[in-house]
């Protein structure tokens, strides 16, 4: 985890429980499960394509006493879902928490309209895939940020639209699962959070658009840097439901118009 991160949930808190956080082989995926894993939970890794870093992560968590496995699925792909669905019915029998972290839309080399499959598209299959693992009692986050939740009200970078357009569409898309899922005792959430210091995403903007993330800090004041906003992920796990299912991380006020 990041050196300044320190770990909201109290050792032992979820003792029992069963999580799963895709894209949570690196960056905030992999410090929101590591805090779940110090918490007492039994989690599940999961990752497309850096199994070396996933294997090393349930090497360390492990390690420290806690139960990781490490489930390899691209959320594009139905088998490899349907695979990744059947390992953790078989490892864990069923999940509690289930963090919608992994999204993309950057990369180079993709279809154009790659962001669009992954963030909206696969976010819902991949959902109603896991559905049957999830009880009543358990919960589902889902992992945005400003630049999308906001993005039908207030413009973006270019170099970051069709990130932030096709992640509102996903957020859009899993909101009107809500009455279903509640039907079901199953909760959500929404976490929102500005650019994030030391991300693959922040990362591909500065190259794409130099000085992007310093103009970002600055008009902002600050940003977040990785362990911070993973506290907030795990956080969002475990607190009261907030109001219209969207728990803000950080200062909106540059977003409300």
């Amino acid at each position: 985890m990041s050196d300044s991160a320190v770990n909201p949930l109290a050792p032992g808190s979820l003792e029992g429980k069963r999580v799963l956080v895709t894209g949570s082989s690196r960056g905030i995926g992999a410090d929101t499960i590591s805090y779940f894993s110090e918490a007492g939970a039994r989690v599940a890794i999961n990752y497309r394509n850096k199994e070396a870093r996933a294997l090393k992560l349930v090497e360390r968590l492990s390690g420290n006493g806690g139960e990781a496995i490490a489930v390899g699925a691209d959320l594009t792909d139905p088998e490899s879902v349907a695979a990744l669905v059947q390992t953790i019915r078989s490892a864990f029998g069923g999940l509690d928490i289930l963090v919608l972290n992994a999204s993309g839309g950057m990369e180079s080399g993709m279809a154009e309209d790659y962001a669009m499959k992954l963030n909206r598209d696969a976010q819902v299959d991949f959902l109603q895939a896991v559905r049957p693992l999830l009880d009543s009692g358990s919960r589902i986050v889902f992992v945005t940020s400003h630049q999308a939740h906001f993005i039908k009200t207030v413009e973006t970078m270019p170099e970051y639209l069709p990130v932030a357009l096709s992640k509102r569409a996903g957020e859009d898309a899993l909101r009107e699962l809500i009455p279903g899922l509640e039907a079901d005792g199953i909760e959500f959430v929404v976490v929102s959070g500005d650019m994030i210091e030391g991300t693959i995403t922040a990362t591909l903007l500065q190259r794409a658009n130099p000085g992007a993330i310093e103009a970002r800090k600055e008009a902002a004041g600050r940003l977040y840097n990785v362990g911070e906003f993973a506290a907030e992920v795990a956080l969002a796990a475990v607190e009261p439901i907030p109001a219209h299912h969207t728990r803000y991380v950080g200062d909106i006020s540059d977003f409300q118009r």
